[in-house]
């Protein structure tokens, strides 16, 4: 259960509790106002039926003073054959603009609450009524309280999560350029011992390989250096960069594995930093041959739009488990035996940050392969 939950899901599990409380004690107000307005109602009704059945003075002073005292809570008299007979504590503007407001508070009253009939000399009359504002506004309170909470939330999730980025992003970029400033030095002194052996002739086949590698370690070097730093992109054929690329993981895969790649254009021209672009390719294949165990094979696809490239990079390997899926692009996430889990959070990084492009699982089924998807827009 560990995997699903996280500082995050503590904090929004908190959140909800506060607002779970917060909505209870609310109502609980909201519930204890109600019934004193209910009680409220009662003694009007009491003092409307004084009023029409008796002449006591006394009585019809002390009926007319609870009617008066009442200014909150909205009141419509109807007759035993529904006609309007008063209303009380309705908005007098909204009556003399619009005839037909007063049907509708009654129309909302009689939803709200059953209607109190009494009885007088006179006949019978219906009071409908509705809540006092106050009233009303403690009922809306816990939603706008809950928005208030979601929104504050949300941006403290954000800010947190900008900051954590922030901070792997510098972790990430010192790594790289101390690594870079590290394989320097022995870099140099293997290039000045190269240059002494190609001074005998029968060293010739030992230091071509071995320039080779160099070279190889060059590379490496510089794009570890190039982290950090705004790359320049050129305008190169997709293709060409993608076919060197295969041809160069073919020969270092084992032979029971085909490196292929497939387009549907012969000359897909995009601007991109060669070197950093190659690493992210690399990566995905070389994590597509530790996903095959020694067999398999692996499509490198080309769609060339109008809007954007896209480069699929597929493989018949192990695949990825779902819960998984949102973490491999996580630094230090592996489920390899051996190594950092770097290579994918680098990649996406080259895609989005220097590329302006995006970098995700298309699609993966365990035990069948999966299939990274890269989006270059044009």
């Amino acid at each position: 259960m560990r995997q699903y939950f996280n500082w995050k899901t503590y904090l929004i599990i908190a959140a909800m509790c506060i607002v779970g409380a917060s909505l209870y004690y609310t109502n609980q107000l909201a519930a204890k106002l109600a019934d004193e307005e209910r009680k409220n109602i009662g003694q009007l009704v009491e003092a409307l039926k004084i009023l029409n059945t008796t002449e006591d003075p006394t009585a019809l002073q002390l009926a007319s003073l609870v009617i008066e005292q009442n200014k909150t809570i909205p009141l419509i008299l109807t007759d035993e054959k529904g006609l309007l007979v008063s209303s009380i504590n309705l908005d007098s503007n909204k009556i003399k603009k619009s005839p037909a407001y007063t049907n509708e508070m009654l129309a909302r009253f009689k939803e709200l609450h059953m209607p109190i009939v009494f009885e007088y000399s006179g006949g019978r009359q219906h009071v409908y009524y509705g809540e006092s504002s106050l009233l009303t506004q403690l009922r809306y309170y816990p939603y706008i309280q809950l928005t208030i909470i979601i929104l504050f939330l949300a941006i403290v999730l954000i800010a947190l999560s900008s900051a954590h980025r922030s901070l792997q992003n510098q972790v990430w970029v010192g790594l790289s350029k101390e690594t870079a400033h590290q394989l320097g030095t022995p870099l140099s002194s293997i290039e000045g011992w190269l240059e002494l052996l190609k001074d005998s002739e029968e060293n010739a086949e030992a230091v071509s390989e071995m320039q080779k590698d160099l070279d190889r370690l060059k590379l490496v070097a510089d794009r570890f250096g190039k982290v950090g730093s705004a790359p320049q992109l050129e305008e190169e054929n997709l293709i060409i960069r993608l076919q060197n690329m295969v041809d160069y993981m073919q020969k270092r895969a084992p032979s029971k594995v085909s490196i292929s790649l497939t387009t549907n254009n012969t000359d897909v021209p995009v601007n991109i930093s060669g070197p950093l672009f190659d690493w992210v390719i690399e990566n995905l294949m070389r994590n597509a041959l530790d996903a095959m165990d020694g067999k398999g094979e692996i499509e490198v696809r080309i769609q060339d739009n109008k809007q954007q490239v896209i480069v699929d990079v597929s493989d018949t390997g192990k695949g990825i488990l779902k819960h998984q899926i949102k973490k491999i692009f996580d630094p230090g996430f592996t489920t390899k035996k051996r190594g950092w889990g770097l290579g994918l959070s680098l990649s996406k990084r080259i895609v989005e940050k220097y590329h302006h492009g995006s970098l995700f699982v298309k699609q993966s089924e365990f035990g069948k392969g999966t299939t990274f998807r890269i989006l270059l827009r044009r």
